[in-house]
């Protein structure tokens, strides 16, 4: 064996329970092995045919996943942060030996496929200082670091833990926990030892525990092998009758004899079984209409594995992606990836990362894995790429779209613009949300005098209204007759539409009111526009089927552009507003509940406004930790907040991860504080007070006045004619439910050389006719031609 004196040294240590490890796929592309979640029968349709030949290289000592073939990003991590030692891990399928004629498979019986069942796995130590394999795994603490990388939840699988998981909060019952005299006990729980309740779906237990809580009172219960040496645990409280967290958990266990920096974590978590039982059901949701469409593969084709109610997302990031300011801003080919110190948790690599593998054509391949019977005539379809860390990244902090559950595909459009007007743009690389930029212009008229007011806000996209007009006929019910089609041109009108307004004008003083108008002042390179086609239902919003007719041919929007104040017009005058000193307007929800809890109104605000206005729980748990604050019962004072916050010193490394997600320095720091330094709420801090003064603004571009600085406001330009680009289509009643799919126009060789390519999550198919699709768009995306 060659020497290396770096696989000798005791630094090396396995990663913590809580410690991200990156050996699914590399952090910087998708050039690696890729390990999808093993859950069900689905796993046949998710696993990669063939890894990579030089296998993915793990770094032993942060854990960091690069790839090793050509673009060798593992050898680059070395290069930029001195760590020598790599796990490499390369698999082989197995040749497993089925049945024939295979068995019948049973819906209600059906046995999953492990890692183990399909691939061969090899290991070995690699050091880039000594350019040595090291294929002695007992040398120093390798033997233990190697089985803690191997055996460690995945990067994807515990944010998807983390994603499925409840926000729990400890009560009353964990804080003012009352035990008995002190006593060796063998296993270890709250002195009494009884097995948990039966769960759904077959998961044991005989709910002795609860019995036991029954007769004793006893209300707080830890699951046993859950607890791990880092502090974390299944805690119930069988009194609330919910899952809640013991802050006090190492005491607590202690009190019993039980010593949390040697306990091993032997069992799933709750939520981890949650997780499994839920990706079962939402992997076995159909989609397809039966039609044998013609797989498409090349640049610009590569699908998006569904990662559990994630359509969402896939088909919006198509749509923009497929955009000339998005490719050129994110999609670099082989030049080396932005220099960061935690590359899963940069926006900017990770934003680059999808560019590559969605347009570069190296990961179009078949997928060889689809485990089809011979009377299957399904078409051969794409492996798809899982854009694991690009979903968790984006979502980090929000309270929707950190959820695996379905979300509307527009509203995380608007997060993605979001993001990406707060990150930071290299220069010669500008911000490729101004192609979408444009203002509206907003005209009221007071009815009695005439006189008028215009204002102007820079936008990127635009909601709406579709009109609902129904069909009845003798004999039908008007409130089940089918609608009556609109074209866009008739959405357009009525956004546009005049409407009454109850305001007191400023220069008669007469109350009759004001009409309203919106109307374009310019309009963009990329248009966005979002079809409303709900309506409230006893309080619950219902989708509305109706049809929008959208032409192929360019649309000419110049009749919607505004030539601003017309001669004759006279102005209102202006007014001055009166900002109050405090006007922070708390989320009512989350007030509710903390003054539903006891709170007085002043502590509510006050914590409210430090964690970003989002959530109760974070405001709860800001207030346990700021009790003794001297000023806790004072009036909430914006100006006096603003400025006590400059004298707390921040981490270094908190300020530095924030600003690699595009953050600015001055923004960051008070993020922070007002979050007590908790990264995540930081981000979601930022984004809920978009308007607020910060102590410098000497970074923001002269004239700038759309989100994130950009310049770019659209044109006046005529004729404005617009052609549609891309769509994304949902099935089902709510936004929140169903599934979504994206149809792109994309270049081929056919009579106008253009065809349409439908991208349902992994499938890329060619589609001769969209009409019927087009109707019935979320979203339409129009470029200017």
């Amino acid at each position: 064996m060659a020497s290396c004196s770096h696989a000798s040294t005791q630094d090396l240590k396995p990663p913590a329970p809580s410690q991200a490890v990156y050996r699914e796929d590399c952090t910087q592309c998708f050039d690696s092995i890729v390990q999808f979640p093993i859950l069900s029968f689905y796993v046949s349709r998710l696993t990669h045919d063939q890894d990579d030949e030089a296998g993915l290289n793990v770094c032993l000592t942060c854990f960091n996943g690069g790839c090793a073939g050509d673009r060798d990003h593992a050898s680059l991590h070395f290069k930029q942060f001195g760590h020598p030692l790599m796990l490499n891990i390369k698999r082989s399928r197995k040749n497993v030996q089925r049945d024939e004629p295979p068995h019948k498979i049973s819906k209600l019986a059906i046995t999953a496929e492990t890692e183990e069942d399909i691939f061969e796995t090899a290991t070995h130590v690699i050091c880039y200082a000594c350019d040595v394999d090291i294929l002695d795994n007992s040398v120093g603490n390798l033997e233990t670091v190697i089985d803690g990388v191997m055996n460690a939840m995945t990067f994807s699988k515990r944010e998807e833990v983390k994603a499925w998981e409840q926000e729990f909060i400890p009560c009353e019952h964990t804080l003012c926990l009352d035990q008995h005299e002190p006593k060796q006990i063998e296993s270890q729980e709250c002195g009494n030892l009884g097995c948990g309740r039966s769960q759904f779906g077959g998961m044991g237990g005989n709910s002795h525990g609860l019995v036991h809580s029954n007769l004793s009172s006893h209300g707080v219960a830890v699951k046993l092998g859950s607890i791990t040496a880092d502090g974390s645990a299944d805690i119930y409280c069988y009194k609330c009758n919910e899952e809640r967290v013991d802050p006090n958990l190492a005491a607590h266990l202690a009190h019993w004899g039980i010593n949390l920096s040697s306990r091993e974590k032997t069992e799933k978590s709750l939520m981890e079984m949650q997780v499994e039982h839920n990706m079962k059901w939402e992997f076995s949701m159909k989609t397809e209409d039966g039609k044998e469409l013609t797989p498409l593969f090349g640049p610009g084709l590569t699908g998006l594995v569904n990662l559990g109610n994630s359509c969402y997302l896939s088909s919006v990031v198509q749509c923009i992606f497929d955009t000339a300011g998005f490719q050129q801003r994110y999609y670099h080919g082989s030049d080396i990836p932005p220099f960061c110190q935690a590359p899963a948790e940069d926006f900017e690599t990770q934003m680059r990362k999808l560019a590559d593998g969605l347009l570069s054509g190296r990961y179009s391949r078949l997928n060889r894995d689809i485990i089809a019977s011979p009377e299957s005539v399904e078409a051969p379809q794409q492996k798809g790429l899982a854009p694991a860390m690009f979903k968790h990244l984006v979502g980090r902090g929000h309270e929707e779209f950190s959820t695996m559950r379905q979300q509307d595909a527009f509203e995380f459009l608007t997060h993605v613009f979001k993001l990406v007007n707060l990150s930071t743009h290299p220069e010669g690389l500008g911000n490729p949300i101004g192609c979408f930029n444009f203002l509206v212009e907003q005209r009221l008229q007071c009815s009695s005098c005439q006189k008028v007011r215009y204002s102007e806000n820079c936008q990127d996209n635009i909601s709406i209204p579709v009109p609902a007009r129904r069909l009845a006929s003798i004999g039908d019910s008007s409130s089940e007759a089918p609608f009556a089609p609109v074209t866009l041109y008739d959405c357009i009108d009525s956004y546009t539409a005049e409407e009454k307004v109850e305001l007191t004008c400023p220069s008669c003083g007469s109350k009759d009111g004001f009409t309203k108008r919106s109307s374009f002042k310019t309009l963009p390179q990329e248009l966005v526009i979002n079809a409303r086609r709900f309506e409230m239902v006893n309080w619950v919003p219902t989708k509305l089927e109706i049809p929008v007719e959208v032409s192929d041919e360019p649309l000419d929007f110049s009749s919607y552009l505004s030539r601003g104040l017309k001669e004759g017009e006279e102005l209102l005058p202006e007014v001055e507003e009166q900002t109050p000193t405090n006007a922070f307007v708390p989320h009512q929800g989350a007030l509710d509940q903390l003054l539903g809890m006891g709170f007085p109104m002043a502590r509510c605000e006050k914590a409210l406004y430090m964690t970003g206005n989002v959530e109760a729980d974070a405001a709860m748990n800001w207030l346990f930790a700021h009790m003794d604050d001297v000023d806790i019962d004072e009036p909430l004072d914006l100006g006096k907040v603003s400025a006590t916050q400059t004298d707390t010193e921040q981490d270094p490394m908190k300020l530095e991860q924030l600003g690699e997600m595009g953050i600015d320095g001055n923004r960051a720091k008070i993020a922070l504080r007002a979050t007590n330094g908790d990264i995540n709420r930081a981000i979601d801090w930022v984004f809920s007070h978009p308007d607020d003064v910060f102590e410098t603004a000497t970074n923001a571009e002269p004239g700038a006045s759309c989100t994130g600085g950009s310049k770019s406001q659209g044109t006046d330009a005529t004729p404005a004619r617009y052609q549609l680009r891309s769509i994304v289509c949902h099935k089902g009643s709510s936004v929140h439910a169903g599934h979504y799919v994206a149809f792109v126009r994309k270049a081929s060789s056919g009579e106008n050389g253009m065809s349409w390519v439908m991208f349902n999550d992994e499938k890329v198919v060619k589609v001769d006719d969209i009409q019927d699709m087009k109707k019935f768009a979320y979203l339409y995306f129009f470029s200017r031609v």
